[in-house]
């Protein structure tokens, strides 16, 4: 039983864990602020271009009387449109975090640069060598070096 909690501190304790406890706190916090957007600034512009259209009103009633059941379809078409809204925030704030990233990037030092590879042992030999260390094949140019993928 000790081992069993000695592990489950070990996984408690790794990055990723940590990693993921804060960003479902970030996630709920973000998601509060988006349903907020959603519902008090872009809901009541779609209702204006819609003619002033609430869908959380439309509703089938399943009984007679004011406390009887209704299939309430409004509020299904309420949640598709915020689902959708909110897919395409979160997807231009994404696309804004990537190009920010690709503008950090674009300038690699030369340091960063992947050493090249000999054509024929697809070892990794020095830049400017004109044999392979590996399989002492002539290689037929200093073989510039290649940026890192990834």
């Amino acid at each position: 039983m000790k081992k069993f909690f000695e592990e489950f501190k070990e996984f408690i304790n790794q990055g990723n864990v940590m990693d993921l406890a804060v960003a479902v706190v970030i996630g709920a916090a973000f998601t509060a602020i988006v349903n907020s957007v959603v519902s008090d600034l872009i809901m009541p512009i779609i209702s204006l271009v819609t003619g002033g259209i609430n869908f959380s009103d439309m509703k089938i009633p399943l009984g007679d009387g004011p406390d009887a059941a209704a299939f309430t379809y409004g509020n299904f078409i309420n949640a598709v449109i915020q689902f959708l809204i909110i897919a395409f925030v979160v997807f231009l704030i994404v696309k804004a975090l990537n190009k920010a990233r690709t503008l950090t990037t674009r300038g690699q030092h030369a340091e960063e640069m992947e050493a090249p590879h000999c054509p024929f042992c697809l070892e990794e030999v020095n830049e400017g060598a004109t044999r392979c260390p590996h399989c002492t094949a002539e290689l037929p140019a200093p073989a510039a070096p290649t940026p890192k993928v990834g």
